[in-house]
């Protein structure tokens, strides 16, 4: 598993770095100001509602497919994905039509501080973008379905034909008319979806127009589904505060703290969801098969492998912050006030990027386990402990404060998921978790001074590019060093994977 995950990771990287280009193409043509934050708020408003729809769904139907697969047969559980998608599309209508008609009421709810002709602009992108979450509710189960039968490859690659699209549009739009922006995000996840047609092909799916309410396994997904929804839904609002504030905050904050968060997002997405990507369809299995002792080992395989990789990052993205967004975001319109905002909601941010890794493992655990209600409640309790300290640590240090409130909430309450989950099935290596943790906090501190003195004090006169390389291979080296000098034995997985890559084939 750990090996197709560290594949993974690769092929997520190409993925990524796109969706970086894109972000750094939008600072370049309209920096950190009122345009860039109506599109910004417009995104996000349509990743909300498509996450109330979807993310959910998606994320019920992978244990329920198997289920259904291992009660029934395969066919069973494929006639229950086409009558899903078709009731989807129904529910995407829906919410489709009430978004529109209710665009300025949406606007206001995650924009409290737009007015005049950012309102505007935010509404009208905000319109265009709603048709897009059709695409997009049929991609990500097309995506589950992919993952279901070992397909993650594709799957991993969706944001590759998104992005270009995106891009695209951003360069088009700041030498037309900005409307192209919101027009190019919706072609994008048509292109989404297109892409995935051929191997959903080479997977022998075949689309059927099945309408059935009626179906139990539909009734059942529906109970195990809204307490997901519900903890989703507790997500959203969370995000709604967090661009409320920011947007009252200061001109450009929006679009500050989506630059930062989107690199904390990067280090999750290629890393964390990497090994979840893998790991859900496997422990969905395995719990169906009651398969006690390698559901746990997983689990604990898994939550070790994150602290190996995302622990560095942290400490590393900490100590580089402010060269980073100089590096990446730094240019055109993007100036020294945009890289000041952004670069300390970064430091923030990072903090608790180990909370979110965890925190998603542990969602989808007991999402295997057909446990939503966990995850609902520990998503309302991080919610509202993240709204509490936002208000209040926003008044001191402004969008800054609103990302640590977000890192505190996530290290509590992932805190908390893993007290839970030992309650629940038991001892599952936590012992043997604290330890890797221990070792490679151990040589992360090590690698972040030798990191931090060689960008201060060392290197001072270099180009910033080079800089970073140079500082970067260098901390890396020391931390591998590290890890395999104090015997943390997922170390060993990163060695053999890099050594059969470079081994010429027996023949």
């Amino acid at each position: 598993m750990k090996k197709t995950a560290l594949l993974l990771m690769i092929i997520t990287v190409l993925s990524k770095v796109t969706g970086f280009l894109r972000d750094i193409t939008l600072s370049y043509f309209y920096g950190a100001s009122s345009t860039s934050d109506a599109y910004i708020i417009s995104i996000t408003i349509t990743s909300v509602l498509f996450s109330l729809i979807i993310s959910g769904i998606s994320t019920a139907y992978i244990p329920m497919f198997k289920q259904i697969e291992n009660d029934v047969g395969y066919q069973s559980a494929t006639y229950f994905t086409n009558n899903l998608i078709n009731i989807v599309l129904i529910v995407t209508s829906g919410v489709i039509l009430s978004g529109f008609l209710f665009s300025n009421i949406l606007v206001k709810l995650f924009a409290l501080g737009f007015d005049g002709e950012t309102l505007r602009i935010a509404v009208l992108f905000t319109r265009i973008g709603l048709v897009g979450i059709y695409f997009t509710s049929v991609t990500q189960l097309f995506v589950s379905f992919l993952q279901l039968n070992g397909k993650f490859t594709v799957a991993a690659m969706i944001g590759l034909p998104c992005n270009f699209i995106i891009i695209i549009s951003i360069i088009i739009s700041a030498n037309t008319d900005i409307i192209v922006l919101a027009i190019g995000g919706v072609l994008a996840t048509l292109a989404q979806m297109f892409f995935l047609f051929p191997a959903l092909k080479k997977s022998n799916y075949k689309y059927v127009p099945i309408i059935d309410f009626s179906d139990k396994n539909i009734k059942k997904m529906a109970v195990i589904v809204f307490p997901i929804m519900i903890g989703i839904s507790i997500d959203q609002i969370n995000l709604m505060v967090d661009k409320t504030l920011a947007s009252t905050v200061v001109e450009g904050g929006v679009s500050a703290l989506t630059y930062a968060s989107r690199l904390n997002d990067f280090v999750q997405g290629i890393f964390v969801l990497s090994f979840v990507t893998v790991m859900f369809p496997l422990i969905s299995k395995l719990a169906t098969q009651k398969n006690k002792d390698d559901f746990k080992k997983s689990v604990s395989e898994v939550i070790s492998s994150v602290i190996l990789i995302v622990v560095p990052a942290s400490i590393g993205i900490m100590i580089l912050a402010e060269p980073i967004i100089i590096v990446l975001f730094g240019h055109g319109q993007f100036d020294g006030r945009a890289i000041d905002m952004t670069s300390k909601a970064l430091f923030f941010y990072s903090i608790g990027m180990i909370g979110y890794g965890i925190r998603e493992i542990l969602n989808r655990t007991f999402y295997s386990l057909q446990d939503t209600k966990t995850p609902m409640y520990n998503a309302s309790l991080a919610v509202l402990l993240n709204i509490i300290l936002s208000f209040i640590l926003s008044s001191y240090m402004g969008i800054s404060g609103i990302a640590l409130a977000t890192s505190i909430s996530a290290l509590f309450c992932s805190t908390l998921l893993v007290i839970k989950l030992r309650k629940k099935i038991g001892a599952f290596g936590l012992k043997g978790n604290i330890i890797t943790l221990m070792k490679v906090t151990l040589a992360s501190s090590v690698m972040g001074f030798v990191v931090y003195s060689l960008n201060e004090y060392v290197l001072t006169d270099w180009n910033i590019f080079l800089k970073m390389i140079v500082v970067i291979l260098i901390g890396s080296s020391i931390y591998f060093l590290l890890i395999t000098l104090f015997k943390v034995k997922e170390s060993k997985v990163l060695v053999n994977f890099l050594l059969n890559k470079i081994r010429p084939k027996q023949t």
